[in-house]
């Protein structure tokens, strides 16, 4: 089994000690282009097996830990990963499939990391846990924590989402709420300066994503992905992005694959963000995503980030990808469409891949013909706000069931025929 020997940068690859998970390359932020690391391992991930050895237990995403830092017997694990990979022939795009990973333990995809860092975290001697979140990353910080028996900081800001923040709570979490941003860092920061607590998420900028380890167990994902398709590849993966950290770690995880012969290609990537700075970046020979403040917050709370990383900026690139900046109308109006056609219900930055799809298809930039895998990272349940908004609200019917009959008419135009 292959074993974790260092770290790379994304970027230049230069080498650095396995324990250097909290920093980034010192070189290219020298050089303005500030890049996370990924891990590098003593042998080639995966090398010796073939893919009918891959074993269907545990059942987990540590089924794969022949491609991961950590072996099965030591993992922190909730039972995540082995998500469902759904058709969606009902959205009018295509060949499109959904990677459902609501149905991971805390709902949400980030599940994956938290497994990752958390059993790493133990093997390092971590003895404090914390994470800065808006809440996905929060509530899986805190509910691996929990497993592995370790207290967990969360550090979230005033505008998250309440659900998030109860989940988080529930986990036993210590969260904090700050009213700037910024404050999150600045705290979790000390922490992890001062006090030697271990991060699952950024906690400096520029930011250039999450946690190391924690990210290889995105490349799981991949691996699901082109198992599920007998081994062929689809042609695009499509992705909500905030840092990219499931980006990056999807497009390690194929190139890993292509590297044993298990697949013929990989698929090109698509960004669908909010901000719309990996995009402009793409537009030019730009090192770094540029900064784009917004006058409002997103309803995509998840991705609602102003910049772009350079992990992001790098897959994209390197794949013959692309970057869409999504708008919160067409959020809007997916969350409602995949909810109505597909019996989904994503949370609103779950979404941005189907209006990125929708535009490509439109533009020609994906092919008519193209097989696509949109990533549902989180449930509805989640952030449950954008439902009033686009919806009507549900009547309250006194009388007979003839009212019954008029209010499912005025409100949902529905006629019983």
């Amino acid at each position: 089994m292959p074993q974790p020997s260092a770290l790379a940068c994304v970027r230049c690859g230069t080498r650095y000690p396995i324990d250097h998970y909290a920093q980034d390359c010192p070189n290219c932020r020298t050089a303005g282009a500030p890049s996370n690391l990924t891990v590098v391992y003593d042998s080639q991930p995966g090398a010796g097996l073939s893919r009918s050895d891959v074993p269907r237990r545990p059942a987990s995403l540590w089924r794969w830990d022949a491609f991961l830092p950590a072996r099965a017997d030591d993992a922190v694990s909730l039972g995540e990963g082995n998500t469902p990979l759904l058709p969606a022939p009902s959205l009018g795009l295509g060949d499109v499939w959904v990677k459902d990973e609501s149905r991971n333990p805390t709902w949400s995809f980030k599940d994956r990391l938290a497994s990752g860092a958390l059993t790493m975290a133990r093997r390092f001697g971590a003895t404090v846990i914390t994470s800065s979140s808006s809440g996905n990353a929060g509530a899986a910080a805190a509910a691996y924590a929990a497993k592995a028996g370790l207290p967990c900081v969360v550090f979230t800001f005033a505008g998250a989402s309440p659900p998030l923040v109860a989940q988080m709570r529930a986990y036993g979490a210590m969260v904090v709420v700050v009213e700037d941003k910024a404050d999150r860092w600045r705290f979790q920061s000390a922490g992890v300066r001062e006090l030697g607590w271990y991060p699952t998420s950024p906690f400096f900028g520029p930011v250039v994503g999450s946690n190391p380890y924690g990210m290889e167990g995105y490349k799981t994902i991949a691996f699901e992905i082109a198992e599920a398709f007998d081994w062929e590849v689809p042609d695009w993966c499509v992705l909500p992005v905030c840092y990219g950290d499931a980006l990056l770690g999807m497009w390690k995880g194929f190139e890993e694959l292509k590297a044993l012969g298990w697949i013929a290609r990989t698929p090109r990537f698509v960004a669908a963000e909010v901000s719309g700075s990996i995009a402009t970046a793409m537009a030019s020979d730009a090192a770094m995503p540029p900064d784009h403040p917004r006058n409002a917050p997103s309803i995509a709370t998840s991705i609602g980030a102003s910049q772009g990383t350079v992990q992001a900026l790098e897959v994209v690139r390197r794949s013959r990808g692309a970057a869409v900046a999504i708008d919160d109308d067409a959020l809007a109006r997916w969350v409602v469409t995949l909810g109505a056609k597909e019996g989904l219900w994503p949370e609103p930055s779950s979404v941005a891949p189907f209006a990125a799809i929708e535009r490509l298809r439109a533009q020609g930039v994906i092919a008519s013909d193209a097989r696509v895998v949109a990533l549902m990272t989180a449930g509805g349940l989640k952030d449950p706000a954008v439902i009033d908004t686009a919806l009507p609200a549900a009547p309250l019917v006194r009388g007979g069931f003839v009212d019954v009959l008029k209010a499912l008419r005025d409100v949902y135009g529905f006629s019983h025929g």
